[in-house]
């Protein structure tokens, strides 16, 4: 129970976990060729219909992986437009962003999935660095990529950011106005998160954290050993005793259902330096693009997306739209809530591209 107990404790505070347990099925993504481990995923690009094309780019010198999803009977002459997708906190392209990816592109965008630098199999050093800039630069480079791509109409990009991504969204767009229509799903601030504890629990260990980040800092720069925050390979019987919802389910996601071994939700404990002093929601009066705001009804991260979206003074045509019933983790594979998020979004990016 202790070790249980000290599991949770590290998860809520810091919000991640570490790598894939030795019990983690992985038949989804030994049976796909793309690896892609979500339900309904293409295993074969086939004529006329919707197609995925693994890519690689340079991001301020990094190599970027991505994954774009062309729609059925894609021709490169045509003028189409697309969609950008920003994977969770320890998520990556295989999982839920490949997931909306692929259902944009089945209906007639193309779209564009990337594994943050320092991630998953985009380059960087060291490895899972975790910083709000290098995030919110990710999903600049996405927009830098995709409207070169053939067939892409650059005038009407849109953007969809989940969990973290979401948190990183609403940053990049405050700036980046390529993107025209702004859509988040299951929005979690992940400096809100790391600074105070999941739902404020941590709010007296601030500054000890600080300074377990600012040691981890000075052990990095006299050459000494990385230090990483996270969680180690946790048990059935750990998983079912997590109280609360996104990290319990959170668990069986990413280490059993749709476990990837590039998604290891590992990140360095000096991260926590630029993660515990940033906001996704400060300057949201900067955002003037339209707005859609997606979260569960039942989700305990529904309060990030309230904060968020109250203080979007200045967008155009903001909504938020509830998904009855849902907690935030299910919006990322269950086939009702899915469909009613992508009906929504469709919704959203045909009156607004």
């Amino acid at each position: 129970m202790k070790k249980l107990t000290s599991i949770i404790a590290l998860a809520i505070s810091m919000g991640a976990t570490d790598t894939i347990s030795a019990q983690t099925p992985q038949k989804g993504r030994q049976q796909n060729p793309f690896t892609l481990v979500y339900e309904g995923a293409i295993t074969k690009n086939e004529k006329g219909k919707v197609n995925i094309h693994p890519v690689k780019y340079k991001l301020n010198g990094i190599d970027i992986a991505a994954n774009v999803y062309t729609p059925a009977n894609y021709d490169a002459s045509k003028k189409y437009p697309a969609v950008a997708v920003a994977h969770p906190n320890g998520g990556i392209k295989e999982q839920t962003a490949g997931l909306y990816a692929q259902r944009l592109a089945e209906a007639g965008y193309i779209s564009i999935a990337a594994d943050a630098a320092y991630q998953g199999a985009s380059g960087g050093e060291p490895r899972h660095t975790d910083k709000p800039a290098n995030r919110i630069e990710d999903i600049h480079g996405m927009a830098d990529f995709i409207t070169q791509y053939a067939g892409v109409d650059a005038n009407r990009l849109g953007v969809l950011g989940i969990c973290g991504g979401g948190g990183y969204t609403l940053k990049a767009v405050q700036s980046d106005k390529r993107f025209k229509a702004v859509a988040t799903l299951s929005m979690f601030n992940s400096g809100e998160v790391r600074r105070n504890g999941f739902q404020n629990s941590q709010l007296s260990t601030i500054q000890e954290r600080l300074k377990q980040a600012s040691d981890s800092r000075q052990q990095e720069a006299i050459g000494g050993k990385m230090i990483y925050a996270g969680v180690a390979s946790i048990t059935d019987e750990e998983i079912a005793k997590t109280k609360t919802d996104l990290y319990r389910e959170g668990f069986e996601y990413y280490y059993r259902s749709h476990a990837h071994p590039n998604s290891t939700f590992l990140y360095t404990m000096s991260s926590l330096l630029d993660l515990m002093t940033w906001d996704a929601a400060t300057n949201m009066d900067l955002i003037n693009q339209p707005l859609l705001m997606i979260a569960g009804s039942k989700a305990d991260t529904k309060y990030m997306t309230d904060e968020a979206f109250q203080k979007a003074t200045n967008a155009k045509n903001k909504e938020l739209f509830l998904i009855d019933g849902a907690t935030h983790i299910q919006t990322y594979w269950k086939p009702e809530y899915v469909s009613k998020a992508v009906n929504k979004l469709l919704e959203f990016y045909k009156a607004n591209l």
